[in-house]
């Protein structure tokens, strides 16, 4: 396969070697391109002897360019290639508990080595052919994201509801004996993966140390929408805590070990558990706060900080902020932060119950346009609400039921603001309003 140039950068390196949009990229330095890995990686030298089909036939241009410069070619498609579906049939997948009539985007389920290295998402392995691990280590594609769940063969076979469950845990075991860096995910699901299981799986991937960098345990989400599908229990207070007492011991042995604490209990584990977030210090840099592990603690962390650094603030006119229930309690308390600095601030946390995904489901990021509405349809009006960017789909300003930020304020008569999960930009959006106000 070869990939279709878009467009050219002006005066790049790609536009002063006559490279023209409208070609096809076939090979760098006699290496077949087939993807946006190969892309980067074999363009990478200062001298590439370039193949293209120009349509009427097959040339080579040579390019001369500084080493790791980009040679400014634009292609129809970010990976240069088809994006690999996922083949797994997993008992815990969430695509699988939507409801209908969604978009059908939502409904494509990745499963992608490519994006795991470049946009951070989370594989299983299970579609890697033993042509694709050793290309992996290869080019030292690293970090890489991986979703293990457990590391008994027969059991991630089940879990994921895949024959090569099992056997594709050879290619975790390939790249971590190559040096490469993985993050672990295990999403526990009780009367599966939990108790003994989980305990072996922690072990099991401590030992690969360095290579694995950190390990992930989230509880498995569940909504209304299961119809037909592997009856799973939910991760009650009981549940969350033992899950937390088996990563805190896994944590001890590791520091025993000489090795970094290396396993983190996601934060909505605490919640369920109704136990106090773990501060800072616990997840050790935030490995995986792309996750979602550790948000809370960054947020406060950074919110506690910048509050130091500030004097006291006119508060803004009344506002809202809104989040999933289990978030509402720690909203409250960052509210209570923010008036050490700002006493006479009216800021009322409101937790948005989920009707469209069920009742299980109260994280903030899962909220969505229409239970906003619904919910805040309840209240008196204000200056403005507050949200946080997870609500949205990412890179766009609907949530997941395809309602729009506009729709939703047109509704409710009330401006939405935007916030990144950040401390510090959460007070900003405070100090500004209290100056405008």
């Amino acid at each position: 396969m070869s990939a279709l140039i878009k467009a050219v950068e002006k005066r790049s390196p790609a536009d002063k070697a006559g490279i023209k949009a409208g070609e096809k990229l076939i090979s760098i330095n006699g290496s077949r391109i087939r993807d946006v890995l190969d892309y980067d990686f074999y363009s990478y030298d200062s001298k590439l002897l370039i193949e293209l089909d120009s349509g009427t036939g097959v040339r080579k241009v040579k390019v001369s360019k500084p080493e790791g410069s980009d040679l400014g070619l634009e292609f129809e498609t970010y990976l240069m290639d088809a994006q690999k579906g996922c083949s797994n049939k997993c008992v815990f997948c969430f695509i699988d508990q939507l409801p209908r009539g969604m978009r059908k985007t939502l409904y494509f389920k990745d499963d992608d080595a490519r994006l795991s290295f470049l946009l951070g998402n989370y594989i299983t392995l299970t579609n890697l052919s033993d042509e694709d691990a050793q290309r992996i280590i290869k080019m030292r594609i690293s970090p890489l994201n991986v979703s293990v769940h457990t590391t008994d063969p027969e059991l991630r076979t089940l879990m994921l509801g895949n024959k090569n469950g099992g056997p594709s845990l050879k290619h975790l075991y390939a790249f971590c004996k190559a040096g490469l860096k993985v993050k672990a995910q295990i999403v526990v699901c009780p009367g599966l993966n939990d108790g003994k299981q989980l305990e072996k799986t922690l072990s099991d991937l401590s030992a690969l140390y360095p290579s694995i960098e950190s390990i992930a345990v989230v509880p498995v989400g569940l909504t209304k929408h299961r119809e037909g599908l592997y009856p799973l229990k939910p991760v009650d207070k009981t549940a969350a805590g033992e899950i937390i007492d088996i990563v805190d011991k896994a944590r001890s042995a590791n520091l025993k070990a000489k090795r970094p604490a290396m396993c983190c209990a996601a934060d909505e584990l605490y919640l369920k558990a109704e136990r106090d977030l773990p501060d800072a210090d616990y997840y050790e840099g935030f490995a995986q706060l792309e996750n979602g592990v550790g948000l809370m603690a960054s947020f406060a962390d950074e919110l506690e900080l910048c509050l130091k650094m500030e004097d006291e603030f006119a508060p803004p006119k009344p506002w809202y902020i809104c989040c999933g229930l289990s978030a509402e309690g720690f909203m409250n308390k960052m509210v209570e932060k923010l008036r050490t600095k700002c006493p006479k601030l009216d800021c009322k946390v409101v937790g948005i119950p989920n009707e469209f995904f069920g009742g299980m489901v109260d994280v903030s990021g899962l909220v969505t346009g229409g239970d906003l509405i619904a919910r805040m349809k309840q209240e008196d009006k204000r200056e403005r609400i507050l949200i946080p960017d997870v609500m949205l789909r990412h890179g766009e300003t609907v949530f997941l039921d395809d309602v729009s930020v506009e729709e939703a304020e047109e509704k409710l008569g009330m401006k939405i603001d935007v916030l990144k999960v950040d401390g510090g930009e959460f007070l900003d959006a405070f100090i500004i309003g209290g100056q405008n106000g």
